[in-house]
This record gives C-alpha cells, sequence and structure tokens, in this order.
C-alpha cells in the first residue's frame, strides 16, 4: 500500500524547533518507504492566519532541506468542500444549532453534577427558544450531536469504532485503540467566525489527498477520537496515526508559538546551519 503523509502547520506564526521535529519526523517517515510527503496549509481561520507566514513556513521548511510532492493545499481556497460536508452532515440530522457563549459552557461545566463531559453535551435547544433566537439574529454554532451520530450509526458500529496507533500516545497508548467520542463531547464543526471547524477541514482534506498515515504531536491524540467519528460518518478511511513526542525546551516546557518560542528563522539569523539543527533532533 503507498504511503502518504502530510505535514499541516497553521500559518499564525512562525515555526520553531518544534515544528521542525514534527516535519522532518513525518518527511522522514514517508522517504524511507519511498512513499509521498504532502505540505498543506491549514488556514481557515482568517483572523490568524497570515500569508506572511506561509510564506515564512515555505522559507523555513525549505532551509531544513525538506521537499513535498505535489501542490501546496490551502484550506482557505477550499471553504466550499467544507461548508458541503456540513451540509451534509445536517442533511441527516447529525448537527443542531448552538447558540450558548463560551462563558455559558464554562458556567455549565462548573454547574455540571457529572463534571465537564455532560455540559460540553448540552443538547438542541427547545424548538419555541431555537426559532426566537434565530429571529433575533444571535450568532450560533453547530455542534455535532453524539446521541444522533450513534443513533445512525448504530450500537454494534459505535462500540467498534477503533483507530492504529503506530507511534505512542501521550500515556503510552498503542495498537488498536477503542474511539471514545464522548471524552469530547458535542465538538462545534462549524461557527460563524471561521465556519467549518478543524476537524472538518482536516479529515475532508486527509480523505481528498490519499492521506494513510498522520505523523503528528501526541497533543493531538485525543483529536483523533472525534476525527474518526466524522471519518466514520461520512464514509471516508481512517488513516494510520504516528504520535510523537513532543520538544521540549531547557525549561522543561514544550515549545510553542504562544510562549514566543525561539522561532528557526532567530536560529538561522543567529547563524545555526540547517545540517546542525537537524543533527540536534536526530536527523
Amino acid at each position: 500500500m503507498a504511503f502518504v503523509t502530510r505535514f499541516a502547520p497553521s500559518p499564525t506564526g512562525r515555526l520553531h524547533r518544534g515544528h521542525a521535529f514534527s516535519a522532518l519526523t513525518a518527511w522522514r517517515a514517508a522517504r524511507e518507504v519511498g512513499g509521498r510527503f504532502l505540505l498543506r496549509i491549514e488556514d481557515i481561520d482568517p483572523i490568524r492566519c497570515k500569508p506572511a507566514f506561509e510564506d515564512a513556513i515555505v522559507e523555513d521548511l525549505a532551509w531544513l532541506g525538506l521537499a513535498w510532492d505535489g501542490p501546496v493545499r490551502r484550506q482557505s481556497e477550499h471553504l466550499t468542500d467544507y461548508a458541503a460536508v456540513i451540509a451534509a452532515l445536517d442533511g441527516r440530522g447529525l448537527l443542531y444549532r448552538c447558540f450558548r457563549t463560551r462563558k455559558d459552557i464554562l458556567d455549565a461545566i462548573g454547574d455540571a453534577p457529572h463534571g465537564p463531559v455532560e455540559a460540553a453535551r448540552p443538547g438542541p435547544h427547545p424548538a419555541d427558544e431555537e426559532a426566537a433566537l434565530l429571529a433575533q439574529g444571535r450568532a450560533f454554532a453547530w455542534r455535532l450531536s453524539l446521541d444522533r451520530a450513534r443513533e445512525a450509526l448504530g450500537d454494534v458500529a459505535w462500540q467498534a469504532l477503533t483507530f492504529v496507533e503506530e507511534g505512542l500516545g501521550p500515556n503510552g497508548e498503542r495498537g488498536l485503540i477503542r474511539v471514545l467520542p464522548e471524552t469530547a463531547g458535542d465538538v462545534i464543526l462549524a461557527r460563524k467566525d471561521v465556519g467549518a471547524a478543524y476537524h472538518v477541514a482536516v479529515t475532508h482534506d486527509d480523505a481528498l489527498q490519499g492521506v494513510t498515515h498522520i505523523v503528528r504531536g501526541e497533543d493531538l491524540f485525543e483529536a483523533t477520537h472525534v476525527q474518526v467519528l466524522i471519518q466514520t460518518l461520512m464514509g471516508w478511511p481512517t488513516p494510520a496515526y504516528r504520535h510523537h513526542r513532543l520538544l521540549v525546551g531547557p525549561d522543561g516546557r514544550r515549545y510553542a508559538k504562544r510562549d514566543r518560542s525561539v522561532t528557526l528563522a532567530e536560529l538561522r539569523a543567529g547563524g545555526l546551519d540547517a545540517g546542525t539543527l537537524r543533527a540536534e533532533l536526530g536527523f
């Protein structure tokens, strides 16, 4: 079977050592078996994503010595594809409108007798309340109803939802993993400010691009449960997954854009060459 994987950064800042490690890990996995390595730009957030950061991603990967197969896919150019997925799921009655704000959900989590998972499944509004909110022009998100999804698949298929972990999850998970979508609750799949959410865009593109192996950091391990459910509901294949460890800095904290981790551009400007960095990262 052909091996196809991808590196799929969001252009919300400059790449750092952690990104380099993830990109090199996916690239090496593909090249070792004569497979394909794709580059996808996940830029569906029009507020945080900037073209200048996309240019910087390409520059940084080229400096690392990485080449990808085929054209770069930019998610912002395919929003109608993701809207079609939302329409298909809604047409099957699997989604519901949720007018609750982030604060409403957080307050509900604090009040929920059985913890945050219960609060993350708020359920549809009563019909008269929903009609009134729509008439007021209130913004809403589309949530995936786990109850309706389970009913659509049937209990046997629901219990049989699994994925193969070829790497290691954050708690040492490996092998055949049972999917537990309940842990995420009724996730938001679309909202007004961003349109289709990450889970929709990523599963659609993986299926469209024929991705057979998803190589990514262990921080995304839990997201796999929701994504396998969406793949199953849409009739898309489920790739194998290889989650890898996260790189941490001298302070023991993982590299992250929000923590202003030293970027590859800054390392390059400071005189570090790509070969030295690759060796430092184990490549």
